[in-house]
């Protein structure tokens, strides 16, 4: 921040809380209903995830997938020295 008003820089940010939400899963994850949210008689059933969810093991890894496949598609490259 202190850069960024030094240098009369513009600055955009972005909301982290519900990023995880945004990823596709390359693989298939299952999971069991959650409590109190049981489909009638399906009680047994588990649920096939489309889009990852906070929590999931793989949700930050398929959040930078994404990220870095937009970003670099706006011709952004990484910095190999940070």
């Amino acid at each position: 921040m202190a850069l960024v008003a030094h240098f009369d820089l513009e600055l955009h940010q972005m909301d982290v809380k519900t990023v995880f939400l945004n990823g596709d899963l390359s693989e298939e994850v299952y999971m069991s209903q959650l409590e109190g949210f049981e489909a009638n008689r399906k009680e047994n059933m588990i649920c096939r995830l489309k889009k990852s969810i906070y929590g999931l093991k793989q949700a930050s890894r398929q959040w930078y997938l994404k990220f870095d496949k937009i970003v670099t598609s706006f011709g952004f490259i990484e910095n190999k020295f940070d």
